[in-house]
């Protein structure tokens, strides 16, 4: 057997966003940013979570991620939402339970 310089490895399936899940992140940040709390997103898709991040502004590290994490549905929840510092804020199983931690007056957001 010929070494083939052209073959390439399989790639991992890496974890992404269904389409509802995508429009309710993006409900949510449209909704921050008509708040004027959030002014940039970011999302990634990579070999073992999904990730939503949003920033005040673009150049800065993001205030909040979301993390779809599959891997751990059966134990603590796949979703969770983590702050600027890392600490995870709320964790579950279900995005909408998740995401009521950006419900108005829950954070609030100090500089």
């Amino acid at each position: 057997m010929a070494f083939d310089p052209t073959y390439s490895a399989p790639r991992a399936v890496s974890v992404f966003f269904e389409r509802r899940e995508l429009e309710r992140l993006l409900r949510l940040y449209g909704r921050m940013v008509a708040a004027g709390e959030w002014r940039d997103y970011g999302i990634g898709g990579l070999v073992d979570a999904a990730v939503f991040s949003v920033f005040r502004r673009s150049g800065e590290a993001p205030l909040y991620r979301i993390e779809k994490r599959p891997a751990l549905a059966r134990r603590q929840g796949a979703w969770s939402v983590s702050n600027q510092s890392g600490h995870i804020l709320k964790r579950g199983h279900d995005l909408e339970h998740v995401l009521r931690i950006f419900d108005k007056g829950r954070l609030t957001v100090i500089e």
